[in-house]
């Protein structure tokens, strides 16, 4: 690093590789964006333009070696985590992996070990944990607002319409991998205990289209668990949905209840002969996050500059791919799950 400032390199051009490239261009102090990766050339130019930066790679391989990046987010599909993060530790390059972190426990103790010999940090991208609404609602939990913890119940329903290779579970580890890990940290954080035993089921409802080819691919998926501390959990889990963006949490105590996240983009409602009643639902996880998104960003670029741990570590992302391998091995088997602590 040089003169105090984090030079970070983006690997995967895509939605999240995009916002977090922007965050650091322009928004993020100590930091600077030098190089852009991405496979699909028409994507990699466009998306350079629209930074305004000169340096490119097809081959990331090329970006992990440029000797001027000290940092490098990983925002490319699941299945090539674990060998780009390999690469940059031994790089030497600090790393912020988007979730899910790796395709099983395995590949994320690899990534974990790998950061720790090269003296790197690695961070996960659980940016709930940085939204002030979710903080809020883990601070009012700690100073005992509602009493005893009973129950915590994540729900997330994305809107998109899956990209190709996530319907292939073995490639992806599926909807509970894409748009629950998010969910599973969110217990993990708020009942700060591990995940004892798991039943899932899952369906698929409206990727017909896809069923001769994927029959495992579920749309729809429903999670019980019971935690190490007795806590309960429930999570509830769909992917193309089409209605909004839907990212709601109950957290239940012995003396009262906190909800957190509402599907209505704000507090405008109108009514008209016409229309009827109608309010503005959110459309997206990048709307609906973007300051949080900001702030784990921020995060990245103080812990590395502060040569301490980041708040969401390589353990946090392994623990979620625990519980995402147990509950689709629960989806196939049709049981219940204990996992090992």
């Amino acid at each position: 690093m040089k003169e105090g400032i984090v030079r970070v390199g983006i690997i995967g051009s895509g939605r999240a590789g995009m916002i977090h490239a922007k965050n650091f261009a322009n928004s993020v102090k100590h930091a600077k964006i030098e190089a852009l990766s991405d496979s699909n050339e028409e994507y990699l130019k466009r998306n350079a333009k629209e930074l305004d930066i000169n340096k490119t790679y097809i081959d990331y391989n090329d970006l992990i070696n440029d000797e001027s990046i000290d940092a490098i987010v990983i925002a490319t599909p699941t299945i090539f985590h674990r060998e780009i993060a390999l690469k940059s530790a031994v790089a030497g390059k600090h790393i912020f992996c988007e979730k899910p972190m790796a395709m099983n426990p395995e590949e994320c103790e690899n990534m974990i070990l790998s950061a720790a010999r090269s003296k790197v940090n690695l961070q996960i991208g659980f940016m709930r944990r940085f939204d002030k609404s979710f903080v809020e609602a883990k601070q009012r939990v700690l100073q005992g607002e509602i009493g005893d913890l009973v129950s915590v119940k994540s729900l997330t329903h994305g809107p998109s319409s899956p990209k190709p290779w996530q319907y292939d579970i073995s490639k992806s580890n599926g909807p509970l991998a894409e748009v629950n890990s998010h969910d599973i940290d969110t217990l993990r954080w708020y009942t700060e205990s591990e995940f004892k035993e798991l039943y899932a089921i899952a369906g698929n409802y409206r990727c017909q289209q896809i069923k001769a080819d994927f029959p495992d691919y579920y749309d729809n998926m429903l999670l019980i668990a019971t935690f190490m501390n007795g806590v309960q959990g429930l999570i509830d889990g769909a992917a193309f949905v089409q209605y909004g963006y839907d990212a709601r949490v109950e957290i239940l105590g012995t003396k009262g209840v906190i909800f957190v996240g509402s599907l209505e983009n704000n507090t405008v409602v109108s009514c008209s002969a016409h229309t009827g009643m109608r309010r503005d639902i959110i459309k997206s996880w990048g709307d609906l996050f973007k300051d949080a998104y900001l702030n784990e960003d921020i995060e990245f670029i103080q812990s590395i500059l502060e040569g301490r741990d980041p708040i969401v570590t390589g353990t946090d992302g392994k623990k979620a791919v625990e519980v995402v391998n147990a509950g689709n091995e629960s989806i196939r088997l049709k049981k219940p799950i204990q996992l090992i602590n």
